[in-house]
């Protein structure tokens, strides 16, 4: 269940209790409506469901700069898309209070055979904002994307990197309580990574929530005041952002040792059983490998 307000009293920013999110597996291609109704009233033996997220609980406060890290497919922007209410929980609360600005909501919001200046027009008319005001947050959000005439295009021709510059425009500057983005600051040129930093930095200074998820662990510990790392889909630390980058940072080479480990041992078995392989079918008479033959 998700809930948003805009009680300013209420102590923290995000509430995230007992957070589930499961996927079904069985959901392709194959099934067609004859076994599905086949299947109905009988319980399946196999329940092939995928729990992307579990057990996931946390409070922010506003002002607080949380980064959220792990291993791909560890459910980081999972949770982000919960958050951001794309993605109904199947079990737990989120109380997210406030307004919420996110580059997800925003990236799926675009339409293609808009210009980009269309597009701010329609992203304030789905957020509820005022004509004549968003004409007026629009000028700084086609300053900060800094995309040139390309805010006159349609934002099909627009590159990932573009996109992207309009959509941190636009999701930093409508005035969110609760921020949330996903390696948006991964995208473009050094020169606007210090502008979006400079940015994220402004918006934690005026007291609103921000949830990064990133890979990028110096923006972890230079930026955030919190971090959590998540591991399938479990929150596995949680607290000072140096501390948990290197857990993170721990876990990730235990992975890579053993990752290496075992496919040198498939590599040296594989080799074995081809050497004895060609060692098998050499032609009587002929020495084998090693062996200096007779004279």
């Amino acid at each position: 269940m998700i809930g948003q307000g805009n009680n300013r009293a209420v102590k923290f920013a995000v509430d995230v209790q007992g957070l589930g999110v499961r996927y079904s597996l069985r959901l392709t291609r194959k099934n067609t409506l004859r076994h599905t109704f086949a299947t109905i009233g009988r319980k399946s033996s196999d329940d092939r469901t995928f729990w992307a997220l579990r057990d996931v609980t946390f409070k922010m406060v506003h002002g607080e700069s949380l980064a959220v890290i792990g291993p791909n497919g560890a459910g980081k922007s999972t949770l982000l898309q919960a958050l951001a209410g794309i993605i109904t929980p199947s079990e737990g609360v989120i109380d997210v209070r406030g307004h919420v600005s996110s580059l997800l909501m925003l990236g799926a919001g675009f339409d293609q055979e808009l210009t980009g200046r269309d597009n701010i027009t329609l992203v304030g008319a789905f957020m509820g904002i005022a004509h004549r005001e968003m004409n007026e947050r629009s000028r700084r959000m086609i300053d900060f994307a800094d995309i040139g005439q390309f805010i006159d295009a349609p934002v099909k021709t627009y590159s990932s990197g573009m996109r992207a510059r309009l959509g941190f425009a636009i999701a930093t500057n409508v005035d969110p309580d609760v921020l949330l983005l996903d390696e948006v600051l991964a995208t473009g040129d050094q020169v606007f990574r210090e502008k979006s930093m400079a940015r994220v930095r402004e918006l934690a200074s005026a007291a609103k929530a921000i949830v990064l998820v990133t890979h990028d662990m110096n923006w972890v510990t230079e930026f955030c005041n919190r971090a959590i790392l998540l591991e399938e889909g479990r929150i596995v630390a949680e607290g000072e952002p140096a501390a948990v980058v290197r857990l993170h940072q721990e876990h990730s080479e235990a992975i890579r040792v053993k990752k290496a480990t075992e496919t040198a041992d498939l590599l040296g078995t594989t080799l074995g059983a081809a050497m004895g392989v060609g060692i098998a079918s050499l032609p009587a008479g002929l020495p084998s490998p090693g062996r200096s033959p007779k004279r």
